[in-house]
């Protein structure tokens, strides 16, 4: 017989042989101890090459004997489970998610594994590179199959929802177990968070839960990067770059190189964990925005919803967390969308700072954040702060009353003060940022709004808030007060200068006295945002620090506390270490991490432009 050469050129074997029999005549077989038939079957399924024709009439049959596959075949189950359905022929995956469908209705015992199953699907596979004689194994980024994958991968995990609606309360160990270590790629992570972030859409009772894990994992990789290590690396790789750039103008064309990579040198932070902390805020981010918004209008019960999850995620995991810089930026980012979310996180962290019953280094860390959050969030309006600075202040007032009523002399103790000490921190640096807000227009009205708080008070009490607050934030909290003749603070710092504060510390095992210049171990939670990617979100809500006036300049004769020096280091983001204090909120992760070395009021060298 004569063989057509272009048919068999253009015609490759197909591999639709099968051995042994039916899937019910094996399972029966099996049952009766003879399991020749049974490994085989096995072992056709695990074949790499196999073809959509063979999956998909093993699949049928599986399907008509669904009851039998019990506890006792767990070992074909796993080899069902591991075929690659994800990504073949439509009718591939509409056959095996009809089989998924069936098993786990069938049988309820398969319902983990095959909701493991889905889940490792959440990252792109893992390949195999070699690079120069190593081989190095992460994900598949070139996949540009990979949201069709992820489509189908939630198409079946809301099937089995819809067959098994108890599905949620198992889906979330699984969602802890397979989340990648965070030093994976930012890619494989980035996917991840994506893909579980995507399943609370349709499963919304893990929402919270969902969100825990997430930021939980986020705060482990913020708190590893300090922001003095990010700013360095940033620093080096600009001068690295400087460095690189040729000498002589005009030698090679560099436009079109430059065009080429140019968005690559913009976006990818210097800093390996903060790119991958920077993906994943945007990502996070991104499903705030699409979350509270539904065809382009903010939906106000989504975003509630959202908002008190959200919440209860900060309550537990970042408030606690001392020295994350970037994380927090959540919350603050969600506040931006209607002006009632802010003054309802305002008020939430005025309840804990003023709450008895709250343990001081929470109040103290509320404190931190309700002035950090007044003084950074330009979508509070004046009369906000107004509001927050009077129920501050007459706090503060009453504190005192409290103290001068008691009899007893008061000093000036941080261990037995701290909240109060901390509510005048966030008084001072509120004040500061916000003071020209509130003289602008009207100053008349302005200036009488600031000697009505009766500010003098609270700077001559007994307790001495300007001998414990952070020293730029007493700079430049006098310079200005000074300016406007609120009150007079130089006479004060002085007095305290000649008297450095002494502290008790027992970190290191035994008690031991050391100075110590910030005694409160001070921590502004919304200092400048360093990530760049998801920074562009934050820019244009965040009130940056702007140089004083002329008038407002600080004195240069009033010894080192109105020195030139000291405003650099308030603009520079530098204040003096605190290292061995006990922090004033123990980070979650690691208790021997401080806070940032700096305030980091201004906008740092490398950020946007």
């Amino acid at each position: 017989m004569e063989i057509d050469a272009r048919d068999f050129l253009n015609s490759p074997p197909v591999k639709t042989v099968r051995f042994g029999g039916s899937v019910a005549d094996t399972l029966a077989k099996h049952k009766q101890g003879d399991s020749s038939d049974y490994e085989l079957l096995k072992h056709q399924l695990a074949d790499p090459d196999i073809r959509d024709a063979q999956i998909i009439n093993w699949l049928q049959e599986f399907r008509n004997s669904v009851t039998q596959l019990t506890k006792d075949h767990e070992q074909l189950i796993y080899t069902i489970l591991r075929l690659p359905w994800v990504g073949r022929s439509p009718a591939v995956v509409e056959e095996y998610m009809a089989f998924l469908g069936n098993l786990v209705s069938a049988q309820t015992v398969y319902l983990c594994a095959c909701l493991r199953m889905v889940v490792s699907h959440f990252t792109p596979k893992r390949v195999t590179i070699c690079e120069a004689g190593v081989d190095i194994s992460d994900s598949d980024d070139e996949d540009e199959n990979l949201p069709r994958n992820f489509d189908q991968c939630h198409q079946a995990l809301q099937l089995i929802t819809r067959y098994v609606p108890s599905t949620s309360r198992f889906l979330m160990p699984i969602l802890h177990e397979n989340f990648p270590f965070i030093q994976k790629s930012s890619r494989t992570l980035e996917c991840y968070v994506h893909n579980v972030l995507r399943v609370t859409v349709y499963m919304p009772s893990i929402r919270r839960d969902v969100l825990e894990l997430i930021i939980g994992k986020m705060l482990k990789l913020d708190v590893s990067a300090s922001r003095s290590d990010i700013e360095e690396a940033e620093e080096n790789a600009v001068q690295n770059q400087r460095a690189e750039e040729p000498t002589e103008e005009g030698l090679f064309d560099m436009d079109e190189d430059m065009s080429a990579d140019g968005p690559c040198r913009t976006t990818v932070m210097a800093h390996p964990v903060a790119d991958r902390l920077d993906t994943l805020m945007a990502v996070l981010m991104a499903y705030i925005k699409d979350f509270c918004h539904v065809n382009g209008s903010l939906s106000v019960e989504r975003t509630k919803d959202l908002y008190r999850d959200l919440l209860s995620v900060f309550d537990k995991l970042i408030l606690p967390t001392h020295a994350s810089c970037h994380v927090q930026y959540t919350l603050f980012y969600l506040c931006s969308f209607r002006v009632a979310l802010a003054e309802a996180f305002l008020d939430h962290l005025w309840k804990i700072l003023q709450s008895p019953s709250q343990p001081a280094v929470l109040r103290q860390a509320a404190a931190g954040y309700l002035g950090s959050f007044l003084a950074r969030a330009k979508f509070i309006p004046v009369l906000t702060v107004r509001g927050c600075l009077d129920l501050l202040i007459s706090w503060t007032h009453r504190y005192i009353d409290s103290q001068d009523s008691s009899g007893r002399q008061a000093c000036c103790d941080i261990s037995l003060h701290g909240p109060f000490y901390t509510a005048c921190q966030a008084i001072f640096y509120t004040l500061i940022f916000r003071h020209r807000a509130m003289l602008e227009g009207n100053m008349k009205k302005g200036l009488e709004y600031l000697q009505s708080l009766n500010l003098e008070r609270l700077v001559m009490c007994q307790l001495n808030p300007l001998k414990v607050c952070l020293p730029a934030v007493t700079s430049m909290f006098a310079a200005i007060t000074r300016t406007y003749q609120v009150v007079f603070c130089y006479t004060i710092i002085e007095r305290n200068n000649r008297h450095v504060l002494p502290v008790v510390r027992s970190s290191a095992g035994g008690d031991s006295v050391t100075t110590n210049t910030n005694p409160l171990d001070s921590f502004f939670p919304f200092d400048p945002y360093l990530l760049r990617r998801s920074g562009h979100l934050i820019e244009p809500l965040y009130q940056v620090w702007e140089e004083l006036s002329d008038a407002e300049q600080l004195p240069t004769k009033t010894g080192q506390q109105g020195s030139r020096e000291d405003e650099d280091d308030f603009l520079c983001g530098e204040t003096p270490q605190t290292e061995g204090i006990v922090g004033m909120t123990p980070s979650s992760y690691d208790s021997s991490l401080r806070s940032p070395s700096g305030m980091g009021s201004p906008p740092i060298g490398f950020q946007r432009p």
